[in-house]
């Protein structure tokens, strides 16, 4: 398995302290007070502006990224990140209209830039990953805030957030799966 390399630099343009990351970080705040840009040398993360994954959640892939604010709308208080391992083999995810899988549901294995053209479905308010890492959009074409759903249950994106910070109630209208080869 190919590990993930994630450096955070308090300053744009990589300068500043930094911190370099190989792994799940809960609490980001002890390395550095701010975050202006980032650097992924390998890997995929998910980065959070709360500390123990919650907040906004940013996706950043292998690359270079200089100013956080402009590059992936992230202002400078990144405070915890999470290593997305790379799945190899088959994608599969159930999504479903109402909380608890209820409602009409759809199994997926790629990527759905809209669920109400390809469904006719207006809300997705659980799922079940049964298969790989998945990006969850709030809007169509894989735009919006965005979350990260590795294997399991998700019965009720309501109460998930409880902890996100002001996303209460988000809709998902779009997901892609997590691969090494995704164009973003």
């Amino acid at each position: 398995m190919t590990m993930g390399k994630i450096i955070f630099y308090e300053d744009r343009n990589f300068q500043g302290r930094s911190h370099e990351c190989n792994s799940d970080c809960a609490d980001l705040h002890s390395y550095f007070n701010r975050c202006n840009s980032l650097r992924v040398e390998s890997g995929c993360f998910m980065v959070y502006e709360r500390p123990n994954y919650m907040g906004n959640q940013y996706f950043v892939r292998r690359g270079e990224y200089p100013d956080n604010q402009r590059m992936i709308g992230i202002n400078d208080c990144i405070r915890s990140c999470r290593m997305i391992p790379m799945h190899r083999g088959n994608f599969r995810m159930r999504i479903y209209e109402r909380e608890n899988f209820g409602g009409q549901m759809h199994e997926m294995m790629d990527d759905c830039d809209s669920i109400q053209e390809r469904y006719r479905m207006s809300d997705c308010q659980s799922c079940n990953v049964m298969d790989g890492h998945w990006l969850m959009y709030e809007q169509p074409h894989f735009r919006g805030r965005q979350m990260y759903m590795r294997p399991g249950e998700y019965r009720s994106f309501k109460d998930m957030g409880m902890g996100m910070g002001g996303m209460g109630g988000m809709r998902f209208m779009s997901m892609r799966r997590i691969m090494d080869n995704m164009s973003m």
